[in-house]
């Protein structure tokens, strides 16, 4: 009971949102609490956030193919696009939510740069504006959530250079409505730089 008004309460605070975030979890968040995908995309539609991307960093992608299912529920709710091993699937409608599993940020540099010399870009026309349209993931979150105690992995190396980031001592099984507020209401009271 008084979470909840504390959560309401949290919730009336936050007037400026960010626009994306993104959420980095490992594989072993991925097995303790798979169903929590969904909920925490629930929350972000709740208040207000436009898109969200989820990072599961894991060496063996298909160690995950029994969460399969349950990520794709988020297709009920929101636009999903699910990018799995060499394969992207996209369903549902709404917000829009990107689920990557085993994506590197090198890795997806590396495929830049490769598509890039297929293409014949000529190098001295490659600036910051011809690597973003080459890259997989074409957005920058406002905000990065890392839960529980591990380290950042390389994901969206490239786009999150100017996010926020936001480490949360709670581990995702346990992550609630209520730690993402707590984010939330951390990242309003950020002066943002963007490198300046």
């Amino acid at each position: 009971m008084i979470r909840r008004v504390y959560e309401r309460h949290l919730a009336r605070q936050l007037v400026e949102l960010p626009d994306r975030i993104c959420v980095l979890l490992s594989d072993h968040d991925m097995f303790e609490a798979p169903g929590r995908l969904r909920e925490c995309v629930e929350w972000c539609r709740e208040v207000g956030i436009a898109g969200v991307i989820f990072h599961i960093s894991t060496d063996e992608p298909a160690l995950l193919e029994p969460h399969l299912s349950t990520i794709r529920e988020i297709s009920r709710v929101a636009h999903l696009t699910l990018y799995y091993g060499h394969q992207t699937e996209s369903a549902g409608k709404g917000m829009e939510v990107t689920v990557a599993i085993g994506k590197s940020g090198r890795e997806e540099i590396a495929d830049c740069i490769r598509r890039m010399a297929e293409d014949g870009v000529d190098p001295s026309a490659v600036d910051e504006h011809t690597i973003e349209s080459y890259l997989t993931f074409p957005y920058a979150p406002d905000l990065v959530i890392k839960t529980g105690g591990n380290h950042l992995t390389d994901f969206l190396i490239w786009q999150s250079v100017y996010s926020e980031l936001f480490f949360s001592d709670v581990n995702w099984p346990l992550f609630r409505r209520l730690d993402l507020l707590r984010a939330l209401r951390d990242y309003q009271s950020r002066v943002r730089r963007f490198g300046k």
